[in-house]
This record gives C-alpha cells, sequence and structure tokens, in this order.
C-alpha cells in the first residue's frame, strides 16, 4: 500500500508566516505580533481533523546600520481522526533584517527556526483486522501491530531568506518575495523504528504584494508554492480592503474581502476585519 502526505498546512496561509518562512519574522508594522488560526475538517462525516497554530514575534533595532532583529515562538497542534491522532509542534524562531538603503525601505532578511516535534495517539482506540473472529470485533484480541511505543519525537529546523521593499517609497505600497527549506535534518518520522523513515524536506516559495487604489481602499496579491517529497501544492489570492471611518489614515476599521484558490483542490472566500490593533479573518473552502 502506497501512501502520500505533507505538512499540516492552512488555507489562510497568510496568517501564520513562520510556517511560510522564519524570515518573515518581523514582517509587519509596529513591534510585537500575535496570531492565532482553528482550523475544523471533516466533522460532518467523522471524527474532526483539528489544527490550530499560535505565533508570537518581537522586532527591535540591532546596531547602527537601520538593521532590526526579530525573535519568535511558533506553536502547533493538529490532531487527526477517531485514534486522536496529535502532533505537536514548539518553534523557537530568530530573523536578522539587513538594511540595504538609508530611507530603510529594502531589507534583506535571514530567518532560522527550530525545535521539538511530539507525535501520538491514543492506542486504545485503534482496530484493526486481528480483532475480528467469527462473531465480529472482539476488543479482547490483540491488535497484531508489532510496533511498542504509541508516542515519540524529534527536533526539527527550517530557515528562509526573504527581500521586501517598499514601491517607489511610498509607507504603505511593499511587496515581498522569499524561500524557504523546511525539515533540512530529515529527522526520523515514525512510530517504527526499523527500517527509520525520514520526513521529506519541504521548500516553500512566496510572493505577496500590497498597493493602493484610492484614498479608502486598497489590494493585496500574495501566494505559495510548496513541494515536499512528491506533493506539491499552490495557493494564491487577492483581497480588497476598505477603510472605514472619518480618518483615511488611521481608519476605525478596514474591511478586507478575499479569495484564494488551492489549484485543483479548493476555491476560499474570506473575510477579516481590522479593528486596531486587533484582527478577525474568517474563511471556508
Amino acid at each position: 500500500i502506497g501512501v502520500s502526505a505533507q505538512d499540516p498546512h492552512f488555507s489562510q496561509f497568510f496568517e501564520a508566516p513562520l510556517l511560510r518562512n522564519p524570515s518573515l519574522a518581523g514582517l509587519f508594522e509596529g513591534d510585537i505580533r500575535v496570531q492565532a488560526v482553528y482550523r475544523s475538517q471533516w466533522g460532518s462525516i467523522t471524527t474532526p481533523y483539528e489544527t490550530g497554530s499560535f505565533n508570537v514575534e518581537y522586532k527591535q533595532p540591532i546596531g547602527k546600520a537601520n538593521d532590526f532583529i526579530t525573535t519568535g515562538l511558533q506553536i502547533l497542534y493538529d490532531r487527526a481522526g477517531a485514534t486522536s491522532f496529535t502532533t505537536t509542534n514548539v518553534y523557537p524562531a530568530i530573523n536578522y533584517h539587513k538594511s540595504l538603503s538609508d530611507e530603510k525601505t529594502k531589507y534583506l532578511s535571514a530567518g532560522f527556526m527550530g525545535g521539538y516535534v511530539q507525535k501520538r495517539f491514543d492506542r486504545t482506540k485503534i482496530t484493526t483486522n486481528s480483532q475480528y473472529d467469527g462473531n465480529g470485533y472482539n476488543p479482547s484480541l490483540p491488535d497484531g501491530e508489532t510496533f511498542t511505543q504509541s508516542s515519540f519525537h524529534y527536533w526539527d529546523g527550517s530557515f528562509g531568506l526573504s527581500f521586501n521593499s517598499s514601491i517607489k517609497g511610498s509607507e504603505t505600497d511593499h511587496y515581498f518575495v522569499g524561500i524557504a527549506y523546511h525539515h533540512f535534518n530529515r529527522p526520523l518520522n515514525s512510530f517504527y523504528r526499523n527500517p527509520p523513515v525520514e520526513l521529506n524536506p519541504k521548500l516553500v516559495v512566496s510572493a505577496g504584494v500590497r498597493f493602493t487604489t484610492s484614498e479608502t481602499s486598497f489590494l493585496t496579491v500574495q501566494g505559495d508554492f510548496s513541494q515536499q517529497g512528491n506533493f506539491k501544492e499552490a495557493i494564491g489570492g487577492m483581497t480588497y480592503s476598505l477603510k472605514i471611518g472619518d480618518d483615511y489614515e488611521n481608519p476605525d476599521y478596514i474591511l478586507h474581502l478575499g479569495s484564494y484558490i488551492r489549484w485543483k483542490d479548493a476555491f476560499i472566500p474570506v473575510v477579516k476585519l481590522d479593528y486596531h490593533p486587533f484582527s478577525l479573518s474568517v474563511s471556508y473552502d
């Protein structure tokens, strides 16, 4: 039997920047950013697959050359299926932003993220062919599996580069491009220790641009392409943002309406509301 799999991923990929590329840490206005994402899938036909992401970033100047350094933490939680197959990732991150202009409009960033991963499941909830006799399912029978542990852990790491720049010196219009390489240490990824099964590295290419369309609105376009083993994914789209309030420089609210496409898989409408310094976003595949 052959199977294919990939890392947990979000439709709102832009709300989990460290999972895209650790060098995207710190690419925001202000000094501190905290983000959380929750996803639930397949709840109507089976035990829901639930995934949660939490990240925090702190940016501060360093040296005398308009450089910055961002430290952060990424936590990822994923629980799949009736056996409560659970993966927990805890990744500290660091990103150095090197200024390429005196006006602080162009930066080259290099980021690293690495940490601890644990995978586990509840063996009492699994059923196998070995537990069926002539009368049907018999839970007193052994499951016939040879592994001796229901959890394991490993250390994981990723690094990335990105370039971001304002557009014609604008304070609001800008773009970025980036590339990241995840699981570069190829950690062992199996409850069976023999033969060893390595986790495939993942390459992610990201890009995005924001530009003003009027005094009260702007557009944001962004996307990712990733490849992990034989699995490839392309996701991208556009968000139209409308400023609400009397002061367009500091609006009371910003309403974002967008749509994204995961190629050959899903259409993803997105609605987001900013109420400084908070944002709430909802999407549905």
